[in-house]
């Protein structure tokens, strides 16, 4: 897959688009980066409250408002999940290439590239400026990193995250439960890349349900306001 080719073929059909904004753009861009750092997989999930901070948009509204048209004008795919604890799932349109995903072969430059340009949750250390004619691939290591989120280590390190994160610690036991019990892996049978990740979108589909579920005090007040008689009424005064 090569990236370069990929993102000028995009700024090209950005160019003669008249329908898209630079919201459009901007919430692409973002989209592209984690298909980037999902070594452009097929399909990849995604998780809202990043893609809005990523993309510089403030309103769920405009969020959707925005993924639907790029879904309806062909720059991707969008599959919107109704699990409140599992994201959406995004598939990249390759625009204007023959090239084709390859899911199968890993190249160590690509991915030292992905990680150096979008990190995945961890900050990359000791990076040196390039000198000429070096190429722009880090030196720290040339094999695979290990991504050490795929599982935690205890059910502690569970209930700390969603403590850091001001979240109930009860939540963060219902996470641990829920994934023990399917041994870290997705609903597809899918392993667990970032556990941490995945934490952070139960608790914002847990944020979202509770709001929805929500009830109404004004209105209950109202009611209860309308219950309230008097015993003690004189029916003998006049209206």
């Amino acid at each position: 897959m090569n990236y370069i080719k990929l993102l000028n073929s995009a700024f090209s059909a950005f160019y003669f688009d008249d329908r898209l904004n630079p919201t459009h753009i901007s919430l692409y861009m973002a989209l592209f980066q984690e298909w980037n750092s999902s070594r452009f997989a097929e399909d990849f999930f995604v998780n809202r409250r990043d893609l809005m901070r990523a993309a510089k948009i403030g309103s769920k509204s405009t969020y959707h408002r925005w993924v639907t048209d790029l879904n309806s004008w062909n720059y991707l795919t969008y599959f919107p999940s109704n699990n409140p604890y599992k994201g959406s799932k995004i598939k990249m349109s390759i625009i204007g290439t023959s090239d084709e995903p390859d899911l199968g072969h890993y190249d160590p430059k690509l991915e030292q590239l992905a990680e150096q340009y979008h990190p995945i949750r961890e900050p990359v250390v000791n990076q040196h400026r390039p000198t000429s004619g070096q190429a722009l691939v880090s030196t720290i290591n040339n094999n695979k990193q290990e991504n050490n989120n795929k599982q935690p280590k205890a059910r502690q390190a569970v209930l700390d995250f969603f403590i850091e994160k001001n979240f109930d610690a009860n939540e963060g036991e219902k996470f641990f439960d829920h994934y023990e019990n399917k041994d870290w892996k997705t609903s597809d049978g899918k392993a667990i890349r970032d556990w941490k990740a995945l934490a952070v979108n139960w608790m914002d589909r847990t944020e979202l349900f509770d709001q929805e579920n929500r009830p109404n005090k004004k209105q209950a007040y109202h009611k209860e306001d309308n219950l309230r008689t008097t015993k003690t009424k004189d029916y003998g005064q006049p209206l």
